[in-house]
């Protein structure tokens, strides 16, 4: 028979559809106006910035040098983020696992073994009787005897539909989420760092308060005792103004563990250990001083801003890329194997042309009857992309739903400071009056020890609220996706490059 040359023209088909890729071709998913309103129903009674790029670093608008170095110490510190950078480091390296399918797998070998086959086994079944002449098949069955080989092995995929496309389409959508988790990680730190930093210097505000108005009833303490002790007032008055003063001083603990725990919570956010930043912000320099102005922007901005929501879409593409890739097994697949190598009993011939060993074998399998399976995997990767869908739609809606309540906490916190401050500056003259007339005995004891109660009460509450209209700027910050720039889209093609993973803001940062 005469062996023929030509290639087989199911080998030459498959071949002219490579190139073909199946499953769905993903597209970005399309809100409707009903779901993102073109303005926020509340907005702040406030200047807006003019530019959203203020959210980039917005720590910089509290005019606060010490936050500001605390955040970028805690860039480099911190351990969720540095777990996060774990994270795209391990999706690049499943992207280059992902891409490695487009080559061939190339292995190379080497064996020796000392072997003695068996005479009454297969082998000796297929050796001629010995004929008395000695030859070398029945020397191989009698005595054990050495085999040398060397070569190499190929194992080839061909991509005719696109299977390794959609896994790499997969991780690639895989890697853009993983940098996009580290973002949401940095908008979520920076928050979490300016919220203890606030916490921080709002109990010690609270704590200069309580220390000024324990001087000030001590002070009323003893003025009561000189008075009684002269016969002008009565034990009555001593016993209500110890109590008073007993009464300040117990929130001073209190307010001490408070202090304590945002000063721990933020050494932890930095990487370091709890009590080792006690030193730094030792002295009370009062809460930061933000400028009075919010880049809120328009609803649509946090489709493109949120780190979190950009992170959904991109894991709703990566798993709508997997749904090619469960199709792509209704169809053959072909590959190529092959092996090409050098075999010898004796190590001296083993570089023989003699020697030289190959082959070469196509492969094509096709799966024609699998009792559903593959089909069944095809509805479980379309279920997985409806839930991922859902997942990104209630991503929007949330962050719809947390930039909405930040703007009302904000603009009403601010409101409710604003009416502090005044009645702290009306039970200060109070106090002032009535100190004046219960000295000329004009009002008695407990209308003194009455304002100088509410005073301290009013004191307390002003500062505790002044520390939350800054956290809730800080929160409405957070909800907005401040922290970081999206119009630096090349840190972005720099991490799917294989670089580093992008830092926050860029520049000298």
């Amino acid at each position: 028979m005469t062996r023929s040359r030509s290639r087989p023209p199911l080998l030459v088909a498959l071949a002219l559809m490579a190139g073909c890729t199946v499953g769905p071709d993903y597209e970005p998913p399309d809100f409707t106006v009903e779901t993102v309103p073109d303005q926020w129903r509340t907005t702040v009674e406030t200047e807006m910035a003019a530019d959203t790029t203020d959210l980039e670093m917005w720590w910089v608008a509290f005019n606060d040098s010490l936050l500001t170095e605390l955040i970028k110490r805690s860039e480099f510190g911190n351990l969720d983020l540095q777990a996060a950078v774990g994270r795209v480091a391990e999706a690049r390296a499943i992207r280059g696992v992902a891409k490695g399918g487009y080559w061939p797998d190339i292995v190379l070998g080497g064996a020796y073994s000392y072997q003695k086959l068996s005479e009454n086994g297969l082998q000796g079944a297929q050796v001629p009787p010995d004929d008395g002449s000695g030859g070398d098949a029945t020397s191989l069955l009698a005595d054990p005897f050495d085999s040398w080989n060397a070569g190499l092995s190929l194992s080839w995929e061909i991509d005719l539909f696109g299977r390794i496309r959609r896994t790499v389409e997969a991780a690639d959508a895989q890697l853009q989420a993983s940098v996009e988790d580290y973002r949401d990680v940095l908008v979520t730190l920076y928050a979490e760092v300016g919220s203890a930093y606030v916490d921080a210097r709002a109990f010690q505000t609270r704590l200069d308060f309580a220390t000024q108005n324990v001087t000030a009833q001590e002070n009323s303490l003893e003025l009561t005792r000189d008075r009684f002790n002269a016969g002008l007032t009565s034990a009555l008055d001593v016993a209500q103004a110890e109590q008073n003063l007993a009464q300040t001083r117990s929130t001073i603990p209190a307010l001490e563990i408070g202090l304590e725990a945002a000063l721990n919570r933020l050494a932890v956010l930095l990487g370091q250990a709890p009590g080792s930043i006690h030193d730094e912000l030792q002295d009370h320099t009062g809460l930061p001083q933000p400028d009075d102005k919010v880049a809120y922007g328009i609803p649509a901005d946090l489709l493109r801003r949120r780190p979190d929501i950009r992170q959904a879409e991109r894991l709703l593409a990566s798993q709508t890329a997997r749904i090619g890739i469960a199709t792509a097994d209704l169809y053959p697949t072909l590959s190529l194997g092959g092996t090409v190598g050098l075999e010898a009993l004796d190590f001296d011939n083993l570089g023989d042309g003699g020697s030289v060993f190959w082959s070469i074998v196509p492969k094509i399998s096709w799966p024609i009857f699998t009792g559903g399976k593959i089909r069944n995997r095809i509805r479980a990767e379309e279920a997985r992309t409806a839930q991922a869908l859902a997942a990104y739609e209630q991503t929007v809606l949330r962050a719809l739903e947390e930039v909405q309540n930040a703007l009302v906490a904000y603009g009403q916190e601010k409101m409710r400071r604003d009416r502090l401050r005044e009645a702290v500056e009306a039970s200060q003259r109070a106090v002032n009056l009535v100190e004046t007339q219960y000295l000329s005995g004009l009002t008695n004891f407990q209308n003194f020890l009455d304002s100088q109660r509410s005073l301290f009460r009013q004191q307390d509450e002003l500062a505790e609220s002044s520390g939350q209209v800054r956290n809730n700027l800080i929160d409405l910050n957070r909800a907005l996706g401040g922290g970081w720039s999206p119009s630096q889209a090349e840190m972005t093609a720099a991490a799917a490059a294989g670089e580093t993973p992008p830092p926050a803001i860029g520049g000298d940062r």
